[in-house]
């Protein structure tokens, strides 16, 4: 008899965007055959409630998974899961102030650190210490812990005294494309351009680009972000727009167009100062672009410190003036061969499945 299995924490499937649903994606995928999985989905899939997603059950919940909602989401999923499965995989730690209950219910849980999210800048004092708390939970009263770099790892080594399990993410889902009248069709009108993808949040550091490539107008830039979500996405959108140089488009969530948009840039920049082994990243690395990343140990353990770094805005404006010294080809086969060689969505599922 197959082992049940609640995948908790995602907006759910079909996936639409993000990087914990695209795993969810790919482990239903890959491991339907072996288990009897449950994905629990939010009210963003609202009309297309579906029951049977590639071979696993969804559960709908009509409550958002973002923010405050996202709490108690992520809480009454895991409560659900208690009375009805055997294996519980939670996807990040808001609702992980519950664990101590599975004292009564002795499931197994499988627990997806997620990265240090109480240390983002987006949160209030009051969220930050909730989240930490959450964390603690999560790590404490779950069998296993899965980190997505090798610096989180390290981090709960010395914080919880406990062995973690690293399991990144895959890659390989994406695939070079060349149809420039999808360029046309999002206004991207510059044949060599440097490229971002990143949520519009402060640790993403989206400004710092910004502001780097106002100050060299002879270099072309776009970036794809989710600018109406915060208020720190639409000042950017309104204070860069006018810029012939700059590109603002909003996120993209159809594959082949996003990878049509990757696919054609010189450089790809990676700003995240506070995330672990990014899926934008780790998908521009499949894509064999070469990488420009932001100056954290977490970017330099994805790609192995084998790009190229900068730490401010001088920096980076030093880089773009000099990126001819840098041979691209060479930069973009290493980032291949990393990817190739540790971020395969087969790699990936069946580390979780040694877990469940």
């Amino acid at each position: 008899m197959k082992k049940k299995v609640g995948i908790i924490g995602t907006n759910g499937l079909p996936a639409k965007y993000g990087g914990f649903e695209t795993l969810t994606n790919y482990l239903v995928r890959d491991l339907s055959k072996d288990f009897d999985l449950t994905v629990y989905c939010s009210n963003l899939n609202k009309n297309e409630r579906i029951k049977i997603y590639n071979g696993a059950q969804l559960v709908h919940l009509p409550f958002s998974a973002n923010g405050i909602q996202g709490v108690l989401y992520d809480i009454l999923s895991i409560l659900h899961a208690f009375s009805s499965m055997d294996v519980l995989l939670i996807l990040g730690s808001s609702g992980t102030i519950i664990l101590p209950l599975n004292l009564l219910f002795r499931k197994k849980i499988v627990f997806n650190f997620g990265g240090l999210d109480w240390q983002r800048e987006k949160w209030n004092y009051i969220a930050k210490k909730f989240l930490k708390i959450s964390e603690a939970f999560g790590v404490k009263f779950s069998n296993s812990t899965i980190v997505d770099n090798a610096v989180f790892a390290e981090y709960v080594k010395n914080h919880y005294k406990i062995d973690s399990t690293l399991i990144e993410y895959g890659g390989d889902h994406v695939c070079p494309q060349d149809n420039k009248d999808i360029l046309v069709k999002y206004g991207i009108e510059f044949k060599k351009y440097f490229l971002s993808v990143s949520r519009a949040q402060e640790d993403n550091n989206i400004h710092l680009l910004l502001d780097a490539f106002v100050r060299t107008p002879h270099f072309n830039l776009v970036v794809i972000s989710n600018w109406q979500t915060s208020p720190y996405g639409n000042d950017l959108k309104n204070r860069f727009s006018q810029y012939r140089n700059i590109k603002l488009v909003d996120a993209v969530y159809d594959q082949v167009e996003l990878d049509t948009i990757r696919s054609n840039a010189n450089w790809y920049i990676h700003t995240h100062s506070a995330c672990g082994s990014a899926p934008s990243l780790i998908e521009a690395m499949y894509l064999g672009l070469p990488i420009i990343a932001y100056d954290v140990a977490t970017n330099k353990s994805t790609t192995e410190g084998k790009a190229v770094y900068f730490g401010n805005i001088e920096y980076l404006m030093r880089l773009l003036n000099e990126i001819k010294k840098y041979n691209r080809e060479e930069f973009a086969v290493k980032m291949k061969e990393i990817a190739n060689r540790r971020y395969k969505w087969e790699i990936i599922s069946r580390k979780y499945k040694e877990l469940f």
